[in-house]
């Protein structure tokens, strides 16, 4: 299998520094031998490829752009980077690492103690402990201030209860960071795997995102310490702000899924033939839609560039993260179609990639905020009017 030699019309390369290609190209080179090989078979298996996890430690995808306790410490333009890569391999192996690093360790990292962040950072960071987000409930998706989770003081501890549901890696996660409304407003707590009164079980039937864990969290009449919530973890804003940590690296990692799709498709217009023996790619309809798919790509590759230049300045807004998610991920979902469209009914089969990445690219538009969500962010942003009820 050749090795992908990435999408860049627009020397976009010239925008980044040789550190930042040097760590692209690490991923891209693990992505190609030890993710592409297994993918297509985990995804028709519907199985997560965990003997990949202490690899993916080594690497340091885990919390990549976060500092200290084991974490790899690098730029949030390299970890955007990372993401790319992941995803290029398959949408669920970037949202396992997404969400390893963005909503469950840097929520220890920034709303955590000193002995929370020493018991479980370290070891999130090599994959030794893997982490889940329990925030989306049953009743409540895009509306998380409706939860129904509930936890109550009772002396020194707390009573959970309620459910969470479509939680990547739930049933596999040793730790949960699950999100309830008590009598103090919303708060954040830790709850272990094997905690009596805490399951996990997994979603079956998807067809999408395939290759990653998906599950229901139950809590009834759980019970955990007060060491086990974590102390700066306040009000909602405090859950959506771990949730701004991972749309930022979907807003990168779905480039990689369309930059897939797209070579895919010119490699395949290029080499199929037809009508007199002329490549498709000869034909004004086909060079169209692939003009169409690398213009949106440069487009996107720009906004997420700029983007990991004003994270890593402090200065992107969570609505700057709602453009560059809903626009991303919208033309990522368009390359994977107008692709399959153009290797006709070879692009149905998996011996190509493009329904593979259209089915997770579905998965992907919806959560972590729908492109309806997003657009009203983007409004009350642009008007000053809320538009949510």
């Amino acid at each position: 299998m050749p090795f992908f030699r990435g999408v860049d019309f627009l020397h976009i390369d010239t925008l980044l520094s040789d550190e930042e290609k040097l760590v692209r190209q690490s991923v891209r080179q693990w992505v190609d031998e030890r993710l592409m090989p297994l993918i297509k078979d985990c995804y028709n298996a519907g199985r997560f490829p965990a003997e990949l996890i202490p690899e993916m430690g080594e690497m340091g995808f885990f919390g990549a752009n976060l500092e200290g306790y084991g974490a790899a410490g690098m730029s949030n333009l390299d970890y955007g980077l990372i993401m790319q890569e992941l995803e290029r391999g398959d949408s669920g192996i970037r949202s396992f690492v997404s969400v390893q690093g963005a909503l469950v360790m840097w929520p220890l990292l920034t709303y955590g103690n000193e002995e929370q962040k020493r018991k479980y950072l370290p070891k999130l960071a090599t994959g030794e402990l893997i982490g889940c987000f329990g925030l989306t409930e049953p009743g409540f998706g895009s509306n998380p201030g409706g939860m129904t989770t509930t936890a109550v003081r009772d002396g020194g501890d707390w009573i959970l209860n309620g459910e969470k549901t479509w939680i990547t890696n739930g049933s596999v996660a040793h730790l949960a960071v699950v999100w309830a409304r008590t009598d103090e407003g919303v708060r954040g707590f830790l709850v272990e795997r094997g905690t009596p009164g805490y399951s996990a079980s997994d979603i079956h039937g998807k067809l999408s995102m395939r290759a990653s864990v998906t599950s229901s969290l139950a809590l009834a009449e759980c019970r955990i310490p007060d060491a086990q919530r974590l102390p700066d973890a306040v009000g909602l804003k405090a859950a959506l702000g771990c949730l701004s940590q991972a749309r930022y690296g979907i807003g990168w990692g779905v480039l990689g899924a369309a930059m897939d799709c797209f070579e895919t498709a010119r490699l395949y217009t290029v080499e199929r033939k037809q009508f007199d023996n002329r490549p498709i790619a000869s034909h004004q309809l086909v060079q169209e839609k692939l003009a169409w798919m690398v213009t949106e790509i440069t487009k996107g590759q720009l906004l997420a560039v700029h983007c990991g230049r004003l994270k890593d300045r402090k200065q992107l807004d969570f609505a700057h993260i709602s453009m560059l998610k809903r626009n991303n991920v919208a033309m990522a979902l368009e390359c994977a179609r107008l692709s399959r469209d153009l290797l006709g009914a070879n692009g149905i089969i998996d011996d190509y990639p493009l329904m593979r990445h259209l089915c997770n690219l579905e998965t992907v538009k919806t959560y972590e905020g729908t492109d309806h969500i997003h657009a009203l962010v983007l409004g009350e942003r642009v008007t000053g009017v809320a538009a949510y009820k």
